[in-house]
């Protein structure tokens, strides 16, 4: 990854000049510590990534700490703020929701905050959707309750209306939660804004159950889902070791990076073979899928098998280019057609084999988040409220070197994360499957 490429500036509305209201006395117990834009997270620590800048006179590419600032630009007052989530369920949802509508309301004291009903259609008019005063006591409880107490939807709108709409409501700042397409979406309202010499700050939280975001090193509702994905690997484990030649097959959400299936694999290490988007792999032949389980089954007499979603599309012989609301291309299911090729292989070989195929995606999606899930939004919800107070724009908060940072929308939309098969995490996955290469050389 190429570092010294990377513009970290942050968009501003204009030079904030009012004295934050979160500032307490100095002998205050609860002083807050502000956060100056010079305190800066070097985004590449590696010493010789360093040396190597040094030497050729370049600057080192630094993001922005998040946190308060001493300064704010808008007159909390007279702030209206405006939240959305858009894209897929993801647990977390109401924790980011709740975090920001209790640090406007408590920490700056704004009183006016609206929550957008289903994604970007809670802007246009004809959908005819309510708006949501959003207010403490209504999200007090939120976050023990899964999905999104706004809803959401996928698709585009048109852009001029979605302005409009943040226009005859005077919104200030747009918080807008969701995946890559809601962050390339931030970014086409952010410059349409800036067209129309408006004064609204864009901010956006960066929501991908995949934790697939360029640039953002853990995405919230992850860890939660590699939690529930380790309780379906200990069914499928104990339904394969209950019959001989039993066969486990989990289906985990991840359309192009197996965060999810490797990270459960390591957390909970039954699992023998792991097929995700980044690694290739072939069915037949003698170093191929199905002759690597067969060996396992002739060894151990049961197996786990864990697949990404996005996994083996190669396979199908007709390749889709449908995509849906989102722009995203329809997979086939890899997770069935994983399951009728292996019944089939085995079945012309006469060998019996007991199959039990899992699939909680949509369970895993809309459970509430756990302890650390609900902890790191928290802390997202939070410093997503202190930069957009501050006047920044066209950016998103996300965490980066163990710290919590702002990145231009430029540095992640349209971009993607993925595993290296080279890297320490497929390494490992490798060393606790033993699964070889899954490749006819």
């Amino acid at each position: 990854m190429e570092f010294d490429s990377i513009d970290t500036t942050i968009a501003t509305l204009g030079h904030p000049k009012i004295t934050s209201s979160i500032r307490r006395h100095e002998k205050d117990s609860i002083s807050r510590n502000f956060v100056h834009d010079s305190d800066r997270i070097l985004v590449d620590v590696n010493l010789k990534s360093l040396i190597k800048l040094a030497e050729e006179g370049k600057d080192f590419p630094a993001f922005e700490l998040a946190g308060p600032r001493s300064k704010i630009y808008f007159d909390p007052s007279k702030l209206r703020c405006a939240l959305v989530t858009c894209g897929g369920l993801c647990p977390g949802l109401n924790d980011i929701i709740r975090a920001i509508v209790l640090e406007l309301f408590y920490g700056y004291g704004v009183r006016n905050i609206y929550g957008f009903r289903y994604g970007l259609q809670g802007f246009i008019p004809k959908y005819g959707h309510d708006v949501i005063e959003l207010k403490p006591e209504i999200v007090v409880n939120i976050h023990e309750m899964g999905g999104s107490i706004l809803g959401s939807s996928r698709g585009p709108q048109p852009l001029d209306e979605i302005i409009d709409s943040l226009e005859r409501m005077n919104i200030g700042i747009l918080f807008m939660i969701g995946g890559d397409g809601t962050l390339m979406a931030a970014t086409k309202i952010a410059d349409a804004i800036s067209q129309r010499d408006l004064k609204i700050s864009v901010v956006g939280i960066p929501k991908t159950i995949d934790n697939d975001i360029y640039m953002v090193s853990r995405s919230f509702g992850f860890h939660t889902a590699v939690d529930v994905a380790t309780q379906a690997i200990k069914g499928a484990h104990n339904e394969s070791e209950g019959y001989p030649n039993g066969i486990g097959l989990i289906k985990l959400m991840g359309r192009h990076s197996g965060f999810i299936a490797a990270t459960a694999t390591l957390a909970q290490q039954d699992v023998n073979f792991v097929l995700i988007p980044e690694v290739d792999f072939d069915l037949e032949g003698s170093d191929g899928f199905l002759a690597s389980l067969e060996r396992r089954l002739q060894h151990r007499g049961h197996a786990v098998i864990v697949v990404a979603e996005g996994a083996g599309q190669k396979f199908f012989d007709a390749q889709t280019t449908e995509r849906d609301k989102s722009g995203n291309i329809k997979l086939q299911d890899i997770g069935l057609f994983l399951k009728d090729t292996i019944l089939s292989y085995f079945n012309r070989k006469n060998i019996e084999v007991s199959l039990k195929y899992i699939d909680p995606s949509y369970l895993i999606r809309s459970l509430p988040a756990n302890a650390n899930d609900n902890v790191f939004c928290s802390f997202l919800g939070r410093d997503a409220v202190h930069a957009g107070m501050a006047g920044k724009t066209k950016l998103l908060i996300g965490r980066w070197n163990n710290h919590f940072v702002h990145l231009p929308l430029s540095a992640s939309a349209g971009k993607r994360k993925q595993i290296s098969p080279k890297g320490k995490l497929w390494m490992s996955v490798l060393g606790a499957t033993g699964q070889g290469s899954l490749k006819n050389d």
